[in-house]
């Protein structure tokens, strides 16, 4: 297997690199058509779009690391971080595998499938290939990287982890020692040779040796594991919060269902005092009202309907939904594809459907002193708008939430108290 991916053809030279129309040279290397074959190859998603956002970041990233992982196989042998030929052809089969493998998952299910699983295959296919990248990439590669690698380490890592100190020294070292500018001599722009000349002897002197490479490449690797992790803290919470509104979806179907099929279990009625005193009373619920003539259990049961219980929920429902986007303009936006503002509004329809309805029975029930009777239906209705925008009190303490897990991705300006 040659160890460029995607474009050699069937014919190769002696040193098993061909180029893109299957034809060897005799110098040994591929010519450059062999990186546009395997970029058209590899890459057709760049005629057809995916479904997801995060499916062409990944796909575009993979097509990138193919590609550098192709060029690094036209250097000479000497250049590469790995200067064992057999190696180098193991770590750059081990690429190939990685780029194979983010294709499928990015290319796998249907928009309304479940994404979490292929998404942490791409996440971990991604890092495991860029990290073997800088196992094979020359020096000067890698201290032109390292600024990046630096500030990707410091957004996943703590401030005290040791690996993150040795990085940070490591980049330190790089930044004392490498020139301002390679490419310029004297104040003089320098040829393309004499500029890989002094690139090359500017890496030398940077002080990258291969201690100083492995360790980079390990830092990297926690701090990629570690941001996986913390996307996987997000999936967690966007899924209980999922669930838990699933369950409420439930309950609150559940109650409405048996108010409409038996009224008479749970009315929601109140008998107000009448004004004047000797004005006839009346029993009001919140689709009508009926005069109190007679025992008024019995004319309770005459004036619910079936309506009751649903058309409060509803109306809990609706306001929900107000006061939940108005409540969503504090929660800033995120680049996790895993949708939790748009979890925490659905959590709070069902929960606004049923603090109306629990709200109104607490008052019936006389929970509420002074508000125990209400004069008429529109008031019912207008109270049940009150208990819906009242869950905010409760999902509020949800959105606090789901904002401290947002705002700990990628911000370790914290110290570590300990753990793993």
């Amino acid at each position: 297997m040659t160890p460029d991916a995607g474009g050699a053809g069937s014919g190769g030279d002696g040193d098993g690199r061909g180029n893109g129309d299957g034809r060897g040279n005799g110098d040994g290397r591929g010519n450059g058509d062999e990186l546009s074959g395997a970029g058209l190859s590899g890459g057709g998603h760049l005629i057809e779009l995916t479904t997801r956002a995060w499916r062409e970041e990944a796909l575009s990233r993979a097509d990138e690391i193919e590609t550098l992982s192709q060029w690094i196989c036209h250097l000479d042998v000497k250049e590469r971080g790995i200067t064992e030929e057999k190696a180098d052809k193991r770590v750059a089969e081990a690429i190939r595998g990685h780029v194979r493998a983010i294709r499928s998952a990015a290319h796998s299910g249907g928009p309304w499938m479940r994404n979490g699983a292929r998404l942490g295959r791409v996440a971990s296919h991604l890092h495991a290939a860029e990290v073997d990248l800088l196992r094979r990439a020359p020096s000067t590669y890698v201290l032109g990287e390292v600024p990046s690698l630096e500030a990707h380490v410091r957004r996943h890592l703590p401030a005290d982890d040791p690996r993150r100190v040795r990085m940070e020294a490591i980049a330190r070292k790089v930044a004392d020692r490498w020139p301002a500018d390679p490419r310029t001599a004297n104040g003089r722009a320098t040829s393309v040779e004499a500029t890989d000349s002094a690139a090359r002897g500017a890496a030398a002197g940077a002080g990258l040796d291969q201690q100083d490479r492995e360790t980079i490449i390990a830092v990297v690797r926690a701090a990629s594991s570690a941001a996986e992790r913390e996307q996987q803290r997000i999936r967690s919470f966007r899924t209980i919060v999922a669930v838990a509104t699933v369950l409420l979806v439930v309950i609150a179907g559940l109650v409405a269902l048996l108010g409409a099929l038996k009224p008479t279990l749970m009315p929601i009625c109140f008998t107000p005092q009448p004004t004047p005193p000797d004005a006839q009373r009346v029993v009001v619920c919140p689709t009508g009202q009926s005069p109190l003539d007679g025992d008024v259990d019995d004319v309770i049961l005459d004036t619910v309907d079936a309506w009751d219980i649903p058309l409060i929920e509803i109306v809990g429902v609706v306001t929900a939904g107000v006061t939940g986007a108005l409540a969503l303009r504090r929660l800033r936006g995120s680049s996790s594809p895993f949708g939790v503002p748009v979890a925490l509004i659905a959590l709070k329809l069902p929960t606004g459907a049923l603090t109306a309805l629990l709200g109104l029975l607490l008052m019936r029930g006389g929970f509420v002193p002074g508000l125990s009777a209400l004069d008429t239906s529109p008031q019912i209705l207008a109270w049940a708008v009150v208990f819906g925008g009242s869950q905010q009190l409760f999902t509020g303490l949800v959105d606090r939430q789901a904002q401290t897990v947002l705002d700990a991705v990628g911000g370790k300006t914290y110290t570590a108290t300990g753990g793993s």
